[in-house]
């Protein structure tokens, strides 16, 4: 099975010279590892350098947008990565923080007009965010960081 690096390969943009915040909801810390592990080695593999590529960590996925958005008004960055993992439970909670933090995101990206690649894992169970955030298996971290820089390389 390809990993995302290995799928990615042939259409990276290039992102030399550029910054990028990673902004990781720590809820589930060890899936956020795995999260930002992926996000900063897809940015170097898009050639931003690993000095230009600074992690911020918030409790939640609800903090994301908010944070999202003070980074990009600090003007030190170029993209954002917004991570982090929402697990369906017993209660509507999933439904207002996956709903809530995707379309915060969206709206910041589209109100800033800098983008923000997604690695906001929405899923059944803790172990299907497993796969997607392994970076043997899904590697979203690193999707999201490369999605957010082929945009970045779209608007320039």
């Amino acid at each position: 099975m390809k990993t995302a690096a290995d799928r990615a390969s042939d259409t990276l943009p290039d992102a030399r010279g550029r910054r990028v915040a990673v902004v990781s909801a720590s809820f589930y810390a060890d899936l956020a590892a795995w999260l930002e592990d992926g996000a900063r080695r897809g940015a170097e593999a898009c050639g931003v350098a690993s000095d230009a590529i600074a992690v911020h960590r918030v409790p939640g996925c609800f903090e994301l947008p908010l944070a999202a958005r003070l980074l990009i008004d600090s003007g030190r960055y170029d993209a954002v990565v917004a991570l982090g993992v929402v697990v369906r439970g017993e209660t509507p909670h999933f439904d207002y923080v996956a709903g809530e933090s995707s379309r915060g995101i969206m709206d910041v990206a589209l109100a800033t007009r800098v983008p923000i690649g997604f690695g906001v894992l929405t899923t059944e169970t803790l172990a299907q965010a497993e796969e997607r955030a392994d970076p043997a298996r899904g590697d979203k971290g690193f999707e999201a960081a490369v999605a957010a820089l082929s945009v970045l390389a779209v608007r320039d």
